[in-house]
């Protein structure tokens, strides 16, 4: 059973890796200082957060020169995520800040332009030559490689990524880089090794069973007593091989489990007609919640059928205290122990206070369920407050809104956006009252009750049971505050996800 030196620095998400390290028998000892380093066989440095938050979190531990002796010296060492871009030396993501400078070359934001190449045949043919690349680069894409260790993976499997920022191959970098990974018309390093110093963009802890083969496959090589040569870069972008075909976004089919207290005061998975989640009772009197069983053996249940992601919304915590809610931070918990695909939690981010007068920010909210065990936050009510503030201040943003305060800490790609929107008919859309208002109106497929052929989409907060008089498109469009990816719902009768095929739905994903 090997021991392996796990470095927190509270970047994002580590009990992912922590659960990943432990699933596969190792025994693992928590660096909390620079003499601890110096012990380590085997140095984990993961990581889900802001460049320069995390390099300010390492000169405050004093853990920064001694961090590069470890990687300069060559000694077993392996980053994940933001744990491999901190080994270059500087990132757009925090201009003036320097990284460790162990890899030659910047860290830069991907642009939101060109198109993503995808995998139907129905979409390849089509003029737009795939979908429109979105910002961040988050879903499962494949690797490009000769280098031994992705044997098996690269060409062949895809890989799980949720970045904003990537890192540039340069000729001084060349040496460095294990694998290559493609994004709309973009190439960048997806993996880099020198030795026994390895590190990878992606998250294997949340790959699957492909990513947790790949975790052990480095751990083998790394601590193995065989000699291996200093250097095995793929030579960049000069390697042929890596030329051949670049690498595509796959469909993610994403688990949403509505999850909420039913009335024995235990949590369930449920699911509602128009939010009404008790079932119907022959008497006309209130039933009981409707209990499609426990979340943490359904989110197992769905990993183990080739579900992509599980989120997870705790749909009455509008009216709850989600910091402290014991028994949903323990449903992260035990969920991310057996479970190794992004785990996402919605309901309830914001400020709040306590029953005690103690005031919570929705970054303590959000903190509490990535060390629990979550990879993202989901923000329903806040987000459209923010959005409305924003266009009342004349499109600033204030830098207050939970949105920015989570993004800020543990970067952009730890928070996505759900919205919740319900049809408002209209007669016309030549209304002036709708024109002045901003209202995006459509023609409708579905009529309304009185035989509307218009509507536009309202927002609404509270679980769906507060309307308000702002609109959808309103809230997509506020790009400087936040980033929607294009999620559609779609009920269907499936247990095998992987053959289940996607038809007439314009979006890589599926909830």
């Amino acid at each position: 059973m090997p021991t392996v030196h796990l470095l927190d620095y509270g970047a994002g998400n580590v009990r992912s890796v922590r659960n990943a390290l432990g699933k596969l028998g190792c025994d693992i000892v928590d660096v909390r200082t620079p003499e601890d380093l110096s012990k380590a066989k085997m140095l984990v440095f993961p990581g889900v957060g802001a460049f320069g938050s995390a390099m300010e979190r390492l000169h405050s531990m004093k853990m920064t020169e001694a961090l590069v002796d470890y990687v300069k010296k060559g000694r077993p060492f392996f980053g994940v995520c933001l744990g491999m871009q901190l080994l270059f030396e500087s990132s757009d993501e925090s201009k003036g800040v320097k990284g460790l400078g162990i890899i030659p070359g910047n860290v830069s934001k991907f642009e939101p332009a060109g198109h993503s190449p995808i995998k139907e045949e129905e979409e390849n043919n089509s003029s737009s030559g795939g979908v429109p690349m979105r910002v961040p680069h988050m879903g499962w894409n494949g690797l490009r490689s000769t280098d031994p260790m992705l044997e098996g993976v690269a060409g062949s499997k895809e890989v799980y990524f949720v970045h904003s920022y990537k890192a540039e191959i340069c000729e001084e970098n060349k040496d460095w880089i294990m694998s290559l990974t493609d994004y709309g018309t973009t190439s960048f390093i997806s993996s880099v090794r020198k030795g026994r110093v390895v590190a990878m963009q992606f998250h294997p802890e949340k790959s699957g069973k492909t990513g947790l083969s790949l975790i052990k496959k480095v751990l083998d090589v790394c601590l193995s007593e065989a000699s291996i040569p200093t250097s095995i870069g793929t030579g960049g972008s000069s390697n042929k091989e890596l030329q051949k075909k670049k690498t595509t976004m796959c469909n993610r089919i994403i688990a949403c489990l509505d999850v909420r207290s039913n009335d024995d005061g235990d949590l369930v998975v449920t699911k509602g007609d128009c939010y009404d989640v008790r079932e119907k009772s022959d008497d006309g009197k209130k039933g009981r919640v409707r209990n499609l069983g426990k979340p943490v053996a359904l989110a197992q249940r769905y990993y183990e059928e080739g579900a992509d992601e599980i989120t997870f919304l705790n749909i009455t915590s509008f009216r709850e205290m989600p910091a402290t809610d014991a028994p949903m931070i323990n449903v992260l918990q035990e969920t991310s122990k057996n479970v190794f695909v992004p785990l996402t939690i919605g309901g309830g981010i914001r400020d709040y206070k306590d029953t005690d007068g103690n005031m919570w920010s929705a970054l303590d909210v959000a903190s509490t369920y990535f060390r629990a065990g979550a990879d993202k936050v989901s923000i329903g009510s806040d987000a459209v407050k923010a959005a409305m503030k924003w266009w009342a201040d004349g499109k600033k943003a204030c830098g207050k809104s939970s949105i920015e305060q989570i993004s800020s800490v543990y970067g952009a790609q730890a928070v996505v956006i759900s919205v919740d929107p319900k049809r408002a008919y209209v007669a016309s859309k030549d209304s002036e009252e709708l024109k002045n208002k901003g209202h995006t109106v459509i023609e409708t497929k579905i009529p309304g009750p009185n035989g509307e052929k218009f509507c536009w989409f309202r927002c609404t907060s509270a679980g769906g049971r507060k309307e308000l008089d702002f609109d959808v498109a309103a809230l997509v469009v506020n790009k400087k505050i936040i980033h929607i990816p294009h999620i559609p719902y779609i009920y269907r009768e499936c247990t095998k996800y992987k053959k289940c095929k996607i038809k007439n739905v314009k979006s890589k994903n599926v909830l």
